[in-house]
């Protein structure tokens, strides 16, 4: 057996047990726990890439094990905290079917991860926001709320439309023609990259200061500085 073309594939079997803990921590309500577990799912999945790399053992298997563990780390989780956003609140009422809507972040994060490993325009950028992005942006609401309203934690029963909303939102921009640009480097070219250091060292200040705060600001940004940098790009190549 070759040690080294397993290490990448050991590194996505703890993303996806990091996502299997972020589950139980969010039918416990420990919603801090899930946010720091699918933070080290994250964590591992972008080292099983970089080692398959690395090691030049990049093969179809590898492929298959990475989105198979990003659909529970980055699509399950998420889908499940606001489904118990939603429905723990009793913003709906008791008895409403409602909160299932959650679930729609996870079949939006399927769609995606499946449309992924088919289109090789993603080989260098991204086409729609990364359903690793997408589960830090949910997985951390429950924590900016309690931010909030310490007080009253969880209470989303003022924001129900919002949090409707978000869902539908967050389902789309995983798979809208939004080209977004990559944070994997390939060498440190400061001109080739100047874009993403920039967000890193914008994304490193903004954490310190705002700590939970900055992860939506952080996505949001993201999102928005890629938009920005394809419209110039666009009026560049004119």
């Amino acid at each position: 057996m070759n040690i080294k073309a397993q290490i990448p594939n050991l590194f996505t079997m703890l993303n996806l047990f990091c996502g299997c803990a972020a589950l139980v921590m969010v039918a416990d309500y420990k919603f801090d726990f899930a946010f720091y577990f699918v933070c080290l799912g994250i964590f591992f999945d972008f080292f099983d890439g970089f080692f398959a790399r690395k090691f030049n053992v990049a093969g179809p298997l590898g492929v298959q094990l990475d989105s198979l563990a990003d659909m529970v780390t980055s699509g399950v989780v998420p889908g499940y905290v606001m489904f118990k956003m939603m429905s723990d609140s009793n913003c709906f009422g008791i008895q409403s079917y409602f909160p299932y809507l959650g679930f729609v972040i996870t079949l939006g994060a399927c769609y995606r991860l499946a449309k992924f490993n088919i289109d090789e325009r993603q080989s260098v950028s991204f086409i729609g926001l990364p359903t690793p992005a997408n589960a830090l942006l949910i997985t951390s609401l429950p924590l900016v709320a309690d931010y909030f309203h310490s007080e009253v934690a969880m209470d989303f029963s003022y924001i129900k439309w919002f949090l409707i909303a978000l869902t539908l939102l967050s389902a789309y921009i995983m798979n809208a023609e939004i080209p977004l640009f990559s944070l994997k480097f390939k060498n440190f070219s400061f001109t080739k990259y100047k874009l993403q250091i920039l967000f890193l060292l914008v994304a490193v200040f903004m954490l310190f200061t705002l700590r939970i705060l900055a992860v939506p600001l952080l996505i949001i940004i993201y999102v928005l500085l890629s938009i920005v940098n394809n419209i110039v790009n666009k009026k560049a190549s004119i």
